[in-house]
């Protein structure tokens, strides 16, 4: 098969993002107290600000993983109230979270 000049390219600069990436890690500065206040915050924000049934969705879409249409299938409800209910969570996630910083 014959190689052309992207292939060649692409190669090139994947290399040079996996120099760039090891280069940013061992000189950037050490974020882990932003990190963990964000985790906490974000942890209080489901708790107190999101409704049982936002809160609910936002962990089935993000830390289990699952799709619109499973979570619908799984809740009983149509996908664009699972769709609606997410944005609504996202957004309010969003709202108090941007004070976090």
């Amino acid at each position: 098969m014959k190689s052309t000049r992207y292939e060649a390219f692409d190669t090139r600069a994947s290399e040079w993002i996996g120099d760039m990436t090891v280069w940013l890690r061992e000189n950037a500065p050490d974020n882990s107290e932003q990190r963990e206040r964000l985790f906490r915050n974000l942890h209080k924000v489901m708790e107190d600000e999101l409704t049982p049934r936002q809160r609910q969705m936002v962990m089935m879409y993000y830390f289990q993983r699952k799709n619109i249409p499973k979570i619908a299938d799984e809740l009983g409800i149509n996908r664009s109230t699972v769709s609606r209910t997410l944005t609504r969570g996202k957004n309010r996630i969003r709202r108090f979270l941007k004070y976090s910083f």
